[in-house]
């Protein structure tokens, strides 16, 4: 068993190479990484940031290049058998045969896992009792996401990777999934999680590691992710010059984008200077510093070019 002092997942010196010689490239470059017992962790990449090369190695299905990967103190390829049998799996696709129903499905996965849960408690706790007889062909996108996601979990996993768990879910029932992590972790469960969507990682993640180009580039809690970086002031720049507070300005097309330290103080003080001057601020919009803009701030190539908002969460290995 795991520790608080041992972590439940262990990442030092990563490496994964693809290729030899003048064609090999390297995916995963000198990752470190611990996730602790009893946590829900979320790795974000970007494209092509070495995300998915990263959890096959922690999930036994490659070997490292270099590195030392340790899940419950075991190595997850050479110790497969031992690590298997403790953790659930949700790859991002799954291979189950179309013509099984859903109930002979999870009977299926259930003979290859160590004390499994009873197939009505699986059904029950996906919300699939009423699907337990439909054909595997004939699931919505949904449906069959929430199978992959109870055979993940019919072993009563220690560590859970969730590989995109909500996608194809319609709101409802990610909240539902996300309920359903909470007390995962709630019961002792360690989660390692990936997601396209920063809202799930602001609601469960308790920590959040950030890779680009094969290496994590920032790594904490959500607050301390966003604590440091700037909130941003917009609108349509007008016709004359106005004196702006202290900060990071920038120009987007028509409108000018003031990035400052703290929200308030700033904005206040460019709403009074726009009054005292007859200025008005058209398209005037404000926020304070999130998750995502600090993941498409990371997310910029080295000739500072954002990826689009629907790119920058792609798998790559």
């Amino acid at each position: 068993m795991s520790t608080p002092e041992q972590p439940a997942i262990s990442i030092r010196g990563l490496r994964r190479r693809y290729g030899t010689g003048a064609d090999a490239f390297e995916a995963v470059r000198g990752v470190d990484l611990d996730v602790a017992p009893g946590t829900i962790h979320a790795l974000l990449g970007v494209n092509g940031a070495g995300k998915t090369s990263t959890l096959e190695v922690v999930e036994g299905l490659a070997p490292a290049t270099d590195g030392e990967v340790r899940v419950l103190g075991h190595d997850p390829v050479a110790d497969r058998p031992a690590v298997r049998r403790r953790t659930g799996v949700l790859l991002q696709r799954s291979g189950f045969v179309g013509d099984l129903t859903v109930r002979e499905t999870l009977q299926m996965w259930a003979a290859t896992v160590t004390s499994p849960r009873p197939i009505e408690e699986s059904l029950e706790l996906l919300d699939l009792t009423d699907r337990a007889d439909v054909r595997m062909r004939g699931l919505s996108g949904g449906e069959h996401r929430r199978v992959d996601i109870a055979c993940a979990l019919m072993g009563r996993p220690e560590v859970v990777m969730l590989d995109e768990p909500t996608t194809g879910l319609d709101p409802e029932s990610r909240r539902s999934l996300w309920g359903l992590v909470r007390d995962l972790r709630q019961q002792g469960a360690t989660v390692l999680l990936t997601t396209h969507y920063l809202d799930e990682v602001e609601a469960l993640a308790d920590r959040v590691s950030i890779m680009r180009a094969g290496e994590i580039v920032r790594e904490g809690t959500v607050a301390e992710i966003v604590a440091d970086h700037p909130s941003q002031i917009s609108f349509r720049t007008p016709d004359r010059a106005l004196a702006l507070p202290p900060g990071h300005l920038e120009q987007d097309g028509e409108l000018s984008v003031l990035r400052v330290p703290e929200l308030q103080p700033a904005l206040t003080d460019l709403l009074l200077t726009a009054r005292t001057e007859g200025v008005a601020l058209e398209r005037l919009s404000a926020r304070t510093a999130s998750l995502e803009s600090v993941f498409l701030d990371l997310a910029a190539d080295p000739h500072g070019t954002t990826h689009r908002p629907d790119q920058v969460l792609e798998d790559a290995r």
